[in-house]
């Protein structure tokens, strides 16, 4: 099934930058804006005049996404979309100042070189790598439809960030294999298959997996995640500038840490109007039983570790609801042995209660397939009928 160009549905409840309250639109106009949120650290909306005399702000209940601060600091029930955005700016945040901060400059689109092209048939298949930081090159693969360069049409694109184990070498090595044949044996073959269903598909590879070794903290970042956050969104700054590509709604589909890096990267550029995550989280509470230690490695959030588990000042059910109220797919097995689905299911429940509030429940969806770690052929076909739904 070919998906191409055609109108898009206008109609959508996106939320509107007339919803924001002064103090917030700064926040969703700039991801990057200074104010940081989280155990000790006061927004300056709620800093007290005096010098010296701070308020402790609480760890809001990750579970109730219908309360927020005022500007005193007080709890408040969310009654207004007015009053959700405030807590939503919190969480962003909350979640730089773990990240690190959103980096800034992009006047200038990326430099972009082929390395290596070839046919495969239905689609072109490019080893790429492209600019994301000065000095530092992003290895990349993009795979574009033979019809997207021989008729001159526009197409959809996705991105699809790399999971554990996948290195660029890794997945061109999977390349390689007789065209038709599965190449990964847990489910992970959707950048083909979507290629083939007609969407330009870009594959960036991951900081410190594989050959690609940026230098972290040389950069300036303090997080692997926010290095691979900024690299994804210079990947879609990108897709903007080709031809063939329809540009400036995309869909981002991932495993494992393909999966969270996706809702990651959606946290901070709405260009991504939809989200597939397989396999890709739990809440932090949960995560192997306690044990944070796996997400506090450098090319991840070392920061997650200062910490205690209850406290930490974000959290997937948090970022999800602020995916609200772009559409977002999300397969969590049940015999998942990295995330746990009971907790995913909780996640997505409490998320739930942001898109009732804008009226789109339908645009939120989790699936329980009997399976491990894995993203079994029905739930990518559904996943793929949820992207065909929202960016055809």
């Amino acid at each position: 099934m070919k998906r191409r160009m055609s109108q898009h549905d206008n109609t959508e409840p996106e939320i509107r930058k007339s919803d924001i309250s002064a103090m917030d639109r700064r926040h969703f106009l700039n991801y990057a804006a200074t104010m940081t949120v989280g155990v000790g650290f006061i927004p300056s909306c709620l800093a007290s005049s005096s010098s010296g005399d701070e308020k402790q702000l609480p760890r809001l209940d990750r579970d109730n996404l219908l309360i927020y601060l005022d500007d005193d600091g007080i709890i408040q029930p969310v009654k207004t979309r007015d009053d959700w955005l405030r807590r939503r700016a919190m969480i962003l945040d909350s979640a730089q100042e773990v990240m690190g901060p959103l980096p800034k400059g992009r006047e200038n689109p990326p430099d972009y070189e082929i390395e290596r092209e070839t046919d495969e048939g239905p689609y072109i298949q490019r080893l790429i790598s492209y600019t994301a930081d000065e000095g530092e090159r992003v290895p990349a693969y993009l795979l574009i439809p033979k019809e997207a360069l021989e008729e001159g049409v526009q197409f959809p694109a996705v991105i699809s960030p790399l999971g554990t184990g996948m290195s660029a070498t890794a997945f061109g090595k999977a390349a390689l294999e007789q065209d038709g044949l599965p190449r990964w044996n847990d489910g992970r073959d959707y950048a083909w298959e979507l290629v083939k269903r007609g969407y330009v598909t870009l594959v960036p590879a991951y900081p410190h997996l594989g050959e690609y070794r940026p230098d972290i903290k040389g950069l300036g970042y303090q997080s692997g995640t926010m290095k691979a956050i900024w690299d994804n969104i210079r990947g879609l700054d990108l897709l903007d500038q080709l031809p063939f590509v329809r540009s400036g709604r995309y869909g981002a589909i991932g495993h494992s840490l393909g999966g969270h890096n996706s809702i990651y990267t959606a946290l901070f550029d709405e260009r991504i109007k939809v989200i597939v995550s397989s396999c890709g989280f739990d809440s932090y509470l949960d995560y192997m039983d306690g044990d944070i230690s796996g997400w506090t490695q450098e090319r991840y959030m070392p920061k997650l570790g200062d910490y205690a588990l209850e406290e930490i000042p974000f959290d997937f059910h948090e970022m999800l609801a602020v995916l609200a109220t772009r559409a977002c797919f999300v397969n969590a097995p049940m015999g998942d042995l990295n995330f746990k689905w009971k907790s995913a299911a909780s996640v997505v429940n409490a998320a739930m209660q942001i898109y009732n509030l804008y009226g789109v429940p339908e645009r939120l969806r989790i699936e329980h397939p009997d399976a491990g770690h894995s993203f079994p052929d029905q739930q990518r076909e559904q996943a793929y009928h949820f992207l065909d739904q929202y960016l055809s």
